[in-house]
């Protein structure tokens, strides 16, 4: 004779049963840095908010003028042409690319700034109005 299996009651619950009905998943979302308020942030100087494009610039700049020196020293030496010739052209272009990078993303964080200081004025604005 064999005995059926007991339905499993409140007492013999496995622990990963427990563990999920007491879990609190409202209190345990991911909570990044993005959700912290923007209008209780302290201002930022304007290199905390430019420097990441100004290196992006920099660095597009120098490998930018170090295609070009290639370039020429293909036009001016003799040996090992061929290599200055495939590897100028590569460093222009690579130099450029990240130049402009760069340079197209400074005025979308002006943008944003502009963005942010009108809605930061807005919810200003409703709290003055909401708040009496």
């Amino acid at each position: 004779m064999e005995i059926p299996p007991k339905s499993p009651d409140e007492s013999e619950k496995s622990p990963q049963s427990k563990e999920l009905m007491t879990s609190n998943t409202a209190s345990t979302l991911c909570i990044s840095s993005r959700s912290e308020s923007v209008w209780t942030s302290a201002p930022r100087s304007k290199w905390d908010i430019y420097h990441k494009p100004v290196i992006v610039v920099s660095v597009g700049a120098a490998v930018f003028l170090f295609g070009i020196v290639i370039t020429s020293l293909s036009c001016i030496q003799i040996k090992n042409k061929n290599v200055y010739k495939m590897c100028g052209p590569a460093f222009l272009s690579l130099g450029l690319m990240i130049l402009v990078c760069g340079l197209v993303w400074i005025p979308i964080i002006r943008k944003k700034q502009k963005q942010r200081q009108k809605s930061q004025f807005l919810q200003s604005l409703k709290s003055f109005f909401f708040n009496r």
